[in-house]
């Protein structure tokens, strides 16, 4: 007890000359500050010291001795701490020196906590002193008054965190890693990205939603802002906090409070909105469907908010591509997404193949009524769909919406002249798609099977038959149809750039874009082709295709493709003379191959022009069927 008294004079005399002097606190002395601060409400005046010490920029050993004797400090006090909320409710006028000391004590932990978050979220402080700081944090956010979760520091956290830099992105993992097994933690943390986005979703400051299919078509007008910044963080959040059907029976009710209510205190009304939450979520009467209801609420809010926002290209891009699984089948209620969504749709492009996926949902399982959707998906269908990153969750999309019998024939068909016009212009991994998408249809709609073998005669006698006038009178009216008189001069009746199905002109047309793949250069698309053609003929011995066999498609998969296959005969190219060029005269009548620059003419002594090299013609009023090349 001597040596103890003998130390604490010396440390105090010690402090007292550096203090003066301005210099930095050792270790030693801040070890002996913290055992005084712990042995006696005396020496209170340490905890400004040792609240001094914590910043970013100190030592990592004096930061973690000065954390360890604060926390040891503040842990015990906690439940004795008034809240924010109580002392301003006071009017400080009469306050007793119990009152004052519990006010200022509770000014000291606040600077506590925003000394710890300041600490955690900057990039210059050690990765090891993060994590203390986080785990001291969490410790206060569990220790609150009566137990309950103290929400208003943990708001302060994400916060932080939102607003920072990206280099926070390792303690966000952290605290993933850590506490986002815990749901409370969960439920508050959709609580305060709630309150997050809407903070940040202000019309003064960033502008308002409608403007963000301006900023989609211009993305490259603005550079990253902290905006920007903050909701990538909050999108990483949301995508780190796991649903809560995913937890198991056990994990469900895995609480980080030590929170214990009983069913009276259910029906409290306190004016306190949070309390009355913590309440409810800690009490172990309240029925796991109950937890589940309160849980979907917030994280339904918390989602709605975040897509106010005026997202970036690539995060909006990205929540379209799992809106469809990560976030629909978790919310109270999907349809509320269906404005987002139509929007969305209504874009065009690769948004709106990106929002079919939660578009189709709504539809088929939420009750949402679209009038104007295949019109809208029968746009979509343009050569760069084909290379877009999503396309094989949209081709398989497409075949599953066309999948109906219930479709009207000209709609049927207007599609499959879409695509088969698409075959043209696409790689041979979007042509195998397009066979497939068409054998399927053909085989769900036989009303439109005309289209593989239609002629011209075959559309005149058909719609005579249909009228029921004398043949040789409907074929004059027939000549005056433009659709007629173009599928006679070889003009497909077709309109490729009409917009609606209904005014196509696809039941006039035919499939003749798919009989020029017989003859395609990848022996792949020319045998699917001629499988296609067997397939429609014996149906009761074929299926449908899937479409996800082909979806995925490239070169690249082409090519392993028929690496791959065994073949009976290779084709050996044999030549009796080693050739000199790629094409003879003989395979291309009329043609001849030779550079037609600086072209030279020399007259020999038979008075017979002879070409050095070249190619010329003589005469340019005759018609050259073959030009003759003499050479020396």
């Amino acid at each position: 007890m001597a040596s103890f008294q003998e130390n604490r004079q010396k440390h105090h005399h010690t402090k007292k000359k550096k203090d003066k002097k301005g210099e930095t606190l050792t270790v030693e002395d801040l070890k002996f500050l913290g055992l005084q601060l712990l042995s006696s409400r005396a020496h209170i005046n340490n905890l400004p010291i040792l609240l001094s010490v914590l910043s970013p920029t100190s030592s990592a050993n004096l930061v973690l001795e000065s954390l360890i004797s604060l926390q040891s400090f503040f842990l015990p006090l906690l439940p004795e701490v008034p809240s924010a909320s109580s002392l301003s409710k006071k009017t400080g006028a009469e306050e007793d020196p119990d009152a004052f000391y519990s006010s200022w004590l509770r000014a000291r932990f606040d600077e506590l906590v925003n000394s710890l978050i300041e600490i955690a979220v900057s990039y210059t402080s050690v990765e090891a002193i993060k994590d203390v700081a986080l785990d001291a944090i969490m410790d206060f956010v569990k220790q609150e008054k009566e137990g309950r979760f103290n929400s208003s520091i943990y708001y302060r956290l994400l916060k932080s965190i939102v607003s920072s830099a990206p280099s926070t992105h390792p303690l966000l993992n952290q605290l993933a890693a850590k506490y986002f097994k815990y749901i409370d933690i969960c439920y508050f943390t959709y609580t305060s990205l709630d309150k997050i986005s809407k903070d940040c979703n202000s019309t003064t400051i960033y502008g308002t939603t409608d403007d963000r299919k301006d900023n989609l078509q211009n993305p490259g007008e603005e550079t990253e802002s902290r905006f920007e910044v903050s909701i990538r963080t909050i999108y990483k959040i949301l995508s780190c906090v796991p649903p809560l059907e995913t937890l198991d029976e056990q994990q469900s009710h895995e609480m980080w409070s030590q929170l214990r209510l009983s069913p009276k205190d259910e029906n409290n009304k306190s004016s306190n909105v949070i309390d009355v939450e913590v309440g409810l979520l800690g009490s172990k009467m309240l029925s796991k469907d109950r937890i589940m209801k309160k849980f979907k609420l917030r994280f339904t809010k918390a989602w709605l908010s975040f897509l106010k926002l005026s997202l970036p290209l690539d995060v909006y891009k990205e929540v379209l591509a799992t809106l469809h699984q990560n976030v629909i089948p978790y919310m109270s209620n999907p349809a509320i997404l269906c404005d987002f969504l139509i929007r969305s749709y209504d874009i065009g492009g690769v948004i709106s193949v990106m929002a079919l996926s939660g578009l189709f949902i709504l539809m088929t399982q939420h009750g949402l009524e679209y009038p104007k959707f295949y019109e809208k998906l029968y746009v979509l269908l343009k050569p760069d769909v084909f290379m877009a990153k999503h396309r094989a969750g949209f081709f398989q999309l497409l075949d599953t919406c066309l999948k109906s019998s219930y479709l009207p024939a000209y709609l049927a068909a207007a599609f499959i002249k879409k695509l088969s016009r698409l075959a043209l212009s696409v790689p041979p991994s979007g042509e195998l798609i397009i066979i497939a998408l068409i054998h399927n249809l053909l085989r769900r709609h036989p009303s439109i099977n005309f289209l593989v073998q239609q002629q011209v005669d075959d559309l005149v006698n058909g719609d005579a038959s249909a009228e029921g006038d004398d043949f040789e009178e409907y074929v004059m009216k027939s000549n005056a149809d433009p659709a007629v008189q173009s599928m006679k001069h070889c003009i497909d009746p077709f309109n490729n750039e009409e917009a609606n199905p209904l005014k196509s002109n696809a039941m006039r047309s035919s499939l003749w874009e798919i009989d020029t793949l017989r003859h395609h250069y990848c022996p792949a698309v020319s045998r699917f082709v001629a499988s296609l053609e067997n397939d429609l003929t014996v149906r009761a011995k074929t299926s449908e295709m899937a479409i996800s066999d082909f979806s995925s498609g490239s070169y690249a998969t082409i090519f392993r493709e028929e690496v791959r296959r065994r073949i009976k005969q290779c084709p050996v190219a044999f030549y009796r003379e080693t050739p000199t060029c790629l094409f003879n005269e003989s395979d291309f009548p009329g043609w001849s191959f030779g550079d037609h620059q600086q072209v030279g003419v020399e007259e020999n002594g038979n008075g017979v022009d002879r070409v050095v090299g070249k190619i010329t013609l003589e005469s340019e009023d005759r018609d050259v069927k073959r030009l003759r090349i003499e050479s020396y």
